[in-house]
């Protein structure tokens, strides 16, 4: 068996393992440089970052392959690559962009397996009189709407 599937179907069994888990990103370099990121459900911990290098690394022979291994869990502010994604951030402020490139920033307050809806405030002239007011705006995205999402830390 080959190097990378050899690493493909190690991760595979450990995410039947740890189902809490789930893979973002998977690449190995030329030089068997083995890098993969990680999230949950529940956030990753160190420990879940230590645990799979070790269960990649103790199951692959060093006779055979020259290797390197990075486990680590993917960056606050990354774009999601994953559904479950959406549904671990649930109730936090997002930056949308969809398929037409217009560009959203509201809470994310539902997920379903079709797609996801966020609401935001803002300001709009009064229908009688002078000055805005402020209004709550929703919209419904299916997830083939949308091109990238991601959380925004500081809004």
């Amino acid at each position: 068996m080959n190097f990378k599937k050899k690493v493909n179907q190690l991760l595979e069994i450990f995410l039947k393992k740890y189902p809490k888990l789930f893979l973002i990103s998977l690449t190995i370099s030329f030089d068997n440089k083995i890098k993969i990121i990680l999230d949950g459900d529940n956030g990753v911990t160190i420990n879940d970052c230590i645990t799979v290098s070790r269960e990649i690394e103790n199951n692959l022979d060093r006779e055979e392959f020259d290797f390197a291994i990075e486990v680590s869990s993917v960056g606050a502010e990354e774009p999601f690559v994953d559904k479950r994604q959406y549904k671990k951030n649930l109730n936090r402020i997002l930056s949308l962009i969809d398929i037409n490139q217009n560009e959203f920033k509201g809470k994310l307050v539902f997920v379903d397996d079709n797609g996801i809806l966020i609401q935001w405030k803002q300001r709009e002239p009064k229908l009688i009189g002078k000055g805005k007011t402020t209004v709550i705006k929703k919209k419904l995205f299916n997830f083939k709407e949308i091109r990238e999402a991601k959380v925004i830390i500081n809004f």
